[in-house]
């Protein structure tokens, strides 16, 4: 943890906070800097903040241990899905339990490292060093589709789809509970959790608009089998929209209350439909994942046949 307390006659006293975080850390870069505050990992006066916010004399900054400035990651033989590859993209089929991209505690064994080695390289640099090629992301624990670019065309096309909201994204999930009507959304903003800035929640304070459209395939007694499509995509999205109406994500560790975590370790959900306009061709293309054996066999336990898609 680094701690830095403003005094009365600093002269980064009325700047914006990335402004004076990048002078009181000089080591450290200031697009890393610029990270730091996104993820949530920059307090002031133990309250996350956004980069814009005003200091003022007395206030005291925290950031968490900061993880390194980007190294050269390496490329591994990990086998992997791929369900769709040209020359600009692909879309890979992650499965349950692999890491999207090298981080603290992770720096080995990622998507990434067996993007590299599957592309020799080939990958898009917008993202720097340790995220090439990677236009969005889902959780260790969610399995299915993901777009990479291959160079930075692909990239600024698929990712400039993505801030409009025009690529279609459907996710699979068993739920906890069952629902009185069909088909619903939930609108309701999303961002860090102040009193644990590693988690995310439904709050107004320094939120995004997220909303996400459900409908329910299937139900048991105590599950229900929902298709999911995302409007907006923030992270954590589905899992917090889903606890947040009383519906948690099966075995998720982090949002979902006990009875919904004795079902499996990790929550079961799958993202298995993705739809694009090619960056270069120009046309429509979808590509569609089917549902993995744990999310089956879970489904099962929840008393929900395997065959609701």
């Amino acid at each position: 943890m680094i701690k830095k307390v403003l005094p009365e006659d600093e002269q980064l006293v009325n700047r914006r906070l990335d402004v004076a975080l990048a002078a009181l850390l000089p080591d450290l870069s200031r697009a890393h800097i610029q990270r730091l505050i996104e993820e949530g990992l920059v307090t002031v006066n133990k309250r996350v903040a956004p980069k814009s916010r005003k200091l003022s004399a007395g206030d005291v900054i925290e950031t968490a241990q900061t993880p390194p400035e980007d190294t050269a990651v390496v490329p591994m033989n990990i086998p992997l899905d791929i369900p769709y590859e040209d020359d600009d993209l692909l879309v890979v089929n992650k499965p349950r339990g692999m890491v999207v991209h090298p981080a603290v505690g992770n720096r080995d064994g990622t998507l990434v490292n067996a993007l590299l080695y599957h592309c020799s390289g080939s990958l898009s640099g917008i993202n720097g060093v340790l995220r090439p090629g990677i236009v969005h992301r889902i959780d260790k624990d969610t399995s299915g589709l993901l777009l990479v670019a291959k160079n930075d065309f692909a990239h600024h096309s698929l990712a400039n789809q993505l801030s409009r909201h025009s690529i279609k994204r459907e996710y699979r999930a068993v739920v906890y509970g069952t629902f009185a009507e069909h088909t619903g959304t939930v609108d309701a903003p999303i961002g860090r959790n102040p009193r644990d800035r590693k988690n995310f929640c439904v709050t107004s304070a320094n939120s995004k608009k997220a909303v996400t459209h459900f409908e329910v395939l299937a139900a048991g007694e105590k599950y229900s089998m929902l298709r999911l499509t995302l409007e907006t995509g923030r992270t954590h999205q589905i899992r917090v929209h889903m606890a947040y109406i009383g519906h948690p994500v099966a075995g998720d560790r982090v949002y979902a209350h006990k009875a919904a975590r004795a079902l499996l370790e990790g929550q079961c959900l799958h993202a298995a439909l993705i739809g694009f306009i090619h960056p270069r061709k120009g046309s429509y293309i979808e590509i569609s994942s089917p549902l993995p054996s744990y999310f089956i066999d879970a489904a099962r336990r929840a008393g929900i046949a395997a065959e609701a898609r």
